[in-house]
């Protein structure tokens, strides 16, 4: 996979949230309003917005369409980069078909499945984390298909409201295989970041799981964002280092 990389140095905080799976047809005013309060607190005092994944429980744009529903969200994503708040969006396993709308409209930088960025003197891995798992290899085949040019093609072809309710049901049996029990096992995930920081990182920030955790992981940190559907916890660093923090 191609590694993006950025290096910044600011004394702005540095925001980090995933998993949100803003839903197309359930009502979701409670995770809406905590994520505006979010926002305005990476407003008030940051510099960088890192979406590690899965804000939205599906994405797909046609020519002329994206999925209705979710304006307020992309309004306030909209007037964070106009306040000057630098935004990325890491891909995830929900929202990886995405083309340019985000960038033409919003002025999000999209990224690939891993990002290098060095902030405060750290330098740090984002990975969504889906297929990480070592007993994921049905997943990482499946992955595959879905991100196949052909495949996506052959779905553009279906009529849109016929093509988000098939992607809908999908993406509800994908959530509840991540919120299974032995989802919540974080062991091959803190493997994969002590991998990566003995090859330099100081630190991997991922999403996935939806369970907010920060471990020592060889010399290096693994961070995890967890959601905003259950915890509504972010990861914020600054000079002092990572925090987990959470609405309520």
């Amino acid at each position: 996979m191609e590694i993006m990389e950025q290096a910044v140095k600011t004394k702005e905080k540095v925001y980090f949230v995933s998993d949100a799976h803003l839903d197309l047809v359930k009502e979701q005013q409670e995770r809406e309003d905590k994520l505006m309060r979010f926002f305005k607190i990476v407003k008030s005092d940051g510099g960088y917005l890192y979406i590690v994944g899965d804000l939205f429980d599906f994405w797909f744009e046609y020519k002329y369409t994206i999925p209705a529903g979710y304006f307020r969200v992309l309004s306030a994503l909209y007037d964070l980069a106009q306040s000057g708040i630098k935004i990325f969006y890491i891909p995830g396993n929900h929202d990886f078909w995405m083309k340019d709308y985000l960038k033409r409209q919003i002025g999000i930088e999209l990224t690939g499945d891993r990002f290098e960025i060095n902030h405060f003197g750290k330098k740090i891995l984002i990975t969504h984390g889906d297929g990480i798992r070592v007993d994921d290899r049905g997943y990482r085949f499946i992955k595959k298909i879905f991100r196949n040019r052909f495949c996506i093609w052959l779905f553009s072809q279906l009529p849109v409201n016929m093509a988000y309710r098939l992607a809908m049901s999908t993406s509800n049996v994908s959530r509840s295989h991540t919120s299974s029990r032995e989802m919540k096992d974080s062991t091959d995930y803190i493997e994969f970041a002590k991998r990566e920081s003995e090859s330099g990182f100081d630190a991997v920030v991922m999403g996935h799981v939806h369970i907010p955790e920060i471990e020592e992981a060889g010399p290096g940190l693994y961070v995890n964002c967890g959601d905003f559907i259950e915890h509504y916890s972010y990861v914020v660093l600054d000079e002092n280092g990572f925090r987990l923090k959470n609405l309520r």
